[in-house]
Order: structure tokens, then C-alpha cells, then sequence
């Protein structure tokens, strides 16, 4: 059974991260996120206090180091130090290579891969001193396969288990475990929103038929963070309902 403790999600009030907050706060763990718009935060937060979650939410922008700790510190301060941080955050702002501007770029650079430096440095070096940590990135299925019009997003996301890799070979011997998540295409409103035919043939091509849900992503995260996962580091876990297989 895994022990009760402080989990940081970040991007946690989007469709997947709302999943995965309320999974590890089902687990037990003392969850917070992260947010822009405080406005929006707080209604999202109230929503999940209706549906029995209580979710801690401090301000942060994950693009920015200054932002990233101050968000840390808020974190620990209310909760206790961060033993499992979710590096979920990201967005997109696709375009052709040809045609795609240095900011579309660098945004997207900067929020979905510099902010996995961002959000963990603040909270590695306790963890290396407690001798414990789950850290695990959610990349995408298109940092494995790529995609037409996500050349940037492509990059951060395959950037993301270079990431991984690295950090969980440097703190294996201190019982810190850093893994990755590649979901597929989920039902998330972000893919709702995609025109229906669109949508029809990305589903064409899933082999199990279906988009996935948020909760089968959180199912996921949940496994990676508990206690009996601690010989899991380095792996990158695709759920993507066999949309792209490797090995």
C-alpha cells in the first residue's frame, strides 16, 4: 500500500490533468495544481470539492524558473515537501515548419519542455535528500511518431523523455523513479473540439476503436507513483490504444 503524500500536478485543471489529480488524491496523496487564471481556478476547484476532491491550487507559470519556484514553495509551504510531481502542463500552436513563426515555437518549447526543467529543479534536491521521488513527464504518442503541423510539439514531447531518461539515471540510487506517459488521442475537449470527420479518421486508425479517456491516462500515472512501482525508471509508458506500437 502506498504511503500518503504531497503530489504536484502540473496543468492539473485541463481534461487529463483533472484525471490524474483526482486519481492520486484517491490514492491519498495531498494534491495542488497550478494556475493562470485565478478565476477559472477557483470555479475548477470548487468542482472538484463538489465531486468530494479537495485540490490545493497556488499561482504559477510553469514557463518561468522565478514562477516555477515561487509555485513550489507555495506548494510546500501549504502541504509539506513534493515527493511525486506530475509534469503534465502543455499547449499547442501548430502550423507547417515553413510557415511556423519563432514564437509559435518558442512557446511551446518553452511551456510543454523548459518547464520540466523549471518545475523539478525546485523540488530534486529534497527529494535526493529524503531518498525518495516519483517524477513522471506526460509526453504524447506525436514525440514518438510525429505529426504534420507539430513540428515544435514534436520536439518538446520527445524532448520530455530525454529528460526523463537522463534525471532517472542520475537519481536511481536515491530511490527516485522518473518515468514517461505518452497518451494517444484522448477525449479530451481540446480533441472534442476537432471537426467530426477529423475526428472520425484519427479513430479509423486506433486499432481498439475508440479515443481514450482521461481516467485510463490517470490509471497510468497511479501506477508509476506508487511505492511497489520503485523498479520502474527510464520507461516511457504509450497508451495510445495501439495507435503506434514499438518496443
Amino acid at each position: 500500500m502506498s504511503k500518503a503524500r504531497v503530489a504536484l500536478v502540473t496543468g492539473g485543471t485541463g481534461g487529463i490533468g483533472t484525471a490524474i489529480c483526482r486519481r492520486l488524491a484517491q490514492m491519498g496523496h495531498k494534491v495542488a495544481t497550478n494556475y493562470r487564471d485565478e478565476g477559472r481556478a477557483k470555479a475548477w476547484q470548487d468542482a472538484q470539492k463538489a465531486a468530494g476532491f479537495d485540490i490545493t491550487i497556488v499561482p504559477g507559470d510553469v514557463g518561468s524558473p522565478e514562477s516555477a519556484a515561487a509555485m513550489v514553495a507555495a506548494v510546500e509551504q501549504a502541504l509539506g515537501p513534493v515527493d511525486v510531481l506530475i509534469n503534465n502542463a502543455g499547449i499547442t500552436r501548430d502550423g507547417t515548419f515553413h510557415r511556423m513563426k519563432p514564437e509559435q515555437w518558442n512557446d511551446v518549447i518553452n511551456t510543454n519542455l523548459n518547464s520540466c526543467f523549471n518545475v523539478t529543479r525546485p523540488v530534486i534536491d529534497g527529494m535526493r535528500d529524503r531518498k525518495w521521488g516519483r517524477i513522471v513527464q506526460i509526453s504524447s504518442i506525436n514525440g514518438l511518431k510525429g505529426q504534420y503541423g507539430q513540428a515544435n510539439y514534436a520536439a518538446a514531447k520527445a524532448g520530455m523523455h530525454g529528460f526523463t531518461i537522463s534525471l532517472a539515471r542520475e537519481n536511481a540510487k536515491l530511490g527516485i523513479t522518473v518515468n514517461t506517459v505518452s497518451p494517444g488521442y484522448v477525449a479530451t475537449d481540446m480533441v472534442m473540439a476537432v471537426p467530426e470527420e477529423v475526428r472520425a479518421k484519427i479513430v479509423a486508425d486506433i486499432p481498439t476503436g475508440r479515443l481514450g479517456t482521461p481516467e485510463e491516462i490517470a490509471y497510468a500515472v497511479g501506477f508509476l507513483v506508487a511505492d511497489e512501482a520503485a523498479w520502474i525508471t527510464g520507461s516511457n509508458l504509450d497508451i495510445n490504444g495501439g495507435h503506434h506500437m514499438g518496443w
